[in-house]
């Protein structure tokens, strides 16, 4: 993907201020909107540029940085992002399942003549969204009956076909509308669609099919996931009659980090040093999210609120090889206490 220029984008100098990006944008927005009979993927570039230049601190990075310093946040229509519909990643029937950001009241679809879908939620550290980490869900949900496999009878008791369906599982209904008699199947209310009459049910399910049972699903985290994301696990829901499975969705919450924060690749961190340190330059230890301190060399003249990239040192990319990069903000800390002879110092300094 080529390099943009959010500027040009809006139409405004790279020394704008936020007033006037403001109203560049209006005008753009305007002029661009669908609903105008604009250009969608151009309305959609604009709205990408905004978001970045209407931000001091994104904006500051992609003045510095260009669209690395975003973390991969900006651009996601070109990759398959739909703010409509959301995006998925098929991880395979029997692997990860499904990730899932909704958007715009996206929908879970369910399969037709299924158990029921069970949600859960997952508490992650911020380093276990991260790097990925494999968890354990215990769940307690409905599953075959262990005893009478579901048939809903005491095992080797007399089940007859139930007379309402005949066996079939459905009876049909006749519906008079303005067109004519319409004929509609539907579920045996007196067998519940089994097709038998029981006359002695199941000790254990009492005659359910089902019943409460304990379960252990083993649940593997992509590394890179971000919070709020839900995984889904096909059929691992609950089980009806039939022995059909719902899903699972694992719905995920990352706890904040002391250090570090996150935003989409990247992860942003601070560094305080001296103003002597910021005037004269020096070389200072900077911990990173994977528990190893890289020495960074300060330029001297180093003005606070100037960022370093750590390339290669940030989130790893949840749908590629490699990861993003650490942005460390450097704070001149400046003292609120001075004796005679500091400020002394400082004086005849200004006056040199």
């Amino acid at each position: 993907m080529s390099e943009k220029n959010y500027y040009n984008i809006l139409g405004v100098k790279k020394d704008a201020s936020v007033d006037e990006i403001k109203k560049a944008f209006r005008r753009q927005a305007v002029k661009h909107h669908p609903d105008q009979g604009g250009d969608e993927v151009k309305f959609k570039e604009i709205n990408e540029a905004y978001e970045v230049l209407s931000n001091p601190d994104k904006r500051q990075r992609y003045d510095q940085f260009g669209q690395a310093g975003l973390g991969g946040q900006a651009g996601f229509n070109q990759a398959g992002f739909d703010p409509d519909q959301g995006f998925s990643f098929n991880f395979g029937e029997g692997g990860l399942g499904d990730i899932f950001s909704f958007f715009g009241g996206m929908g879970r679809s369910q399969a037709p003549k299924s158990g029921r879908d069970i949600e859960v939620v997952i508490e992650l550290d911020f380093k276990e969204a991260v790097f990925g980490i494999e968890k354990e869900i215990s769940l307690s949900i409905n599953d075959i009956c262990h005893h009478c496999h579901g048939q809903r009878a005491e095992p080797n008791t007399k089940v007859e076909t139930c007379e309402t369906c005949r066996g079939s599982g459905q009876r049909v209904r006749i519906m008079k509308t303005m067109l004519g008699n319409i004929q509609q199947a539907v579920t045996c209310s007196d067998c519940q669609g089994i097709g038998s009459d029981i006359k002695t049910p199941c000790r254990d399910c009492q005659g359910q099919g089902v019943s409460q049972q304990n379960k252990v699903v083993n649940l593997l985290i992509p590394a890179g996931i971000e919070d709020g994301a839900t995984i889904r696990l096909r059929g691992q829901g609950e089980k009806n009659r039939q022995g059909v499975a719902g899903d699972l969705y694992a719905v995920i919450t990352v706890r904040p980090d002391k250090h570090f924060t996150r935003e989409g690749d990247l992860i942003l961190s601070e560094q305080v040093i001296d103003m002597i340190q910021a005037a004269l330059g020096d070389t200072i230890e900077v911990q990173t999210i994977d528990d190893e301190a890289i020495k960074l060399k300060i330029p001297a003249g180093t003005q606070s609120g100037t960022d370093f990239k750590l390339e290669n040192r940030g989130v790893p990319h949840l749908r590629g090889k490699g990861r993003g990069s650490h942005i460390v903000q450097i704070i001149v800390e400046i003292p609120k206490k001075l004796n005679s002879q500091q400020k002394q110092l400082l004086k005849d300094f200004k006056n040199v």
